[in-house]
């Protein structure tokens, strides 16, 4: 697309349709106080294995999922997140993590240890000897044009880097948050090692300025203020908490579907297996 074709289709957006204000009465302290105890859950958006290049949406109907080939929207808030099966598990959907962070930064379950000393975050930690035990993951949490619920996306580990790249480029250099910009996602079938998988591609589609730009930034601060407040909140109680395990845990009934459920304080990453 030469400058000018670009410069003509910038000019003929049409501006974002945001959610009703958040009302700024009341900070995101109180707000997360109310919430403590309950889970605040996202649609969750999955990448499929075998490299199919489109994004599983979510849906009320599980047996016929919704794909799409691209995802546009407001990057709000991102954030690094760990989380740890024991070797045999990892792709267990009704197994929780052993140790989980919320923030990419210190583990809370077993071992429960800061993550960038902790052995299971070292490369040649998994099985094979090669990749991490621990899953590193980024959770974006992506608002579209009219939607009030922002989307949830947890990048795998293959997906991180083309994403830092990205944000660096993108903002980064131009000094610009990443919620001031329309973005759009796609995915990239990648062959190797014999393994078949996509790797998510972001592009910035438009920036945000004058009047859009100022309710994109209050609507995005504050949400953020939100989720940290509780994830603070929950990691305080994690870490305080004395958990004990069942001898017949086995038994238990129902255990939490991690395949389709994501809500803040319980990490789920993708269960496609990693690469050597």
């Amino acid at each position: 697309m030469s400058n000018q074709q670009n410069t003509t289709a910038m000019a003929e957006y049409k501006p974002i349709t945001l959610p009703a204000p958040m009302d700024d009465s009341f900070d995101s302290k109180e707000v997360a106080r109310d919430l403590e105890g309950l889970e605040l859950s996202f649609p969750r958006v999955k990448i499929p294995g075998g490299g199919v290049p489109q994004f599983k949406m979510p849906g009320e109907d599980p047996d016929h999922p919704t794909y799409v080939s691209e995802i546009e929207g407001i990057i709000l808030y991102n954030h690094d997140a760990n989380a740890y099966w024991p070797e045999g598990s990892e792709y267990d959907d009704n197994t929780p993590p052993q140790c989980q962070s919320l923030d990419g930064k210190q583990g809370y379950g077993d071992p429960g240890l800061v993550c960038a000393g902790c052995g299971y975050n070292q490369f040649g930690s998994n099985g094979n000897g090669k990749g991490k035990a621990c899953k590193n993951m980024r959770m974006l949490y992506i608002l579209q044009d009219g939607e009030f619920m922002p989307l949830q996306l947890a990048l795998p580990p293959t997906s991180i880097k083309p994403f830092r790249n990205f944000a660096g480029m993108a903002f980064g250099l131009r000094r610009r948050p990443i919620y001031g910009s329309l973005v759009r996602i796609t995915l990239k079938p990648v062959s190797s090692n014999g393994f078949d998988y996509s790797v998510t591609v972001f592009n910035r589609v438009r920036d945000f300025t004058g009047e859009e730009l100022a309710g994109v930034r209050a609507y995005a601060e504050n949400f953020r203020g939100i989720i940290e407040e509780m994830q603070k909140r929950q990691a305080e109680e994690q870490q305080t908490a004395d958990i004990v395990v069942p001898e017949d845990a086995a038994d238990l009934p129902d255990l939490p579907d991690n395949d389709e459920h994501f809500s803040v304080g319980i990490l789920d990453g993708e269960r496609e297996p990693l690469l050597a």
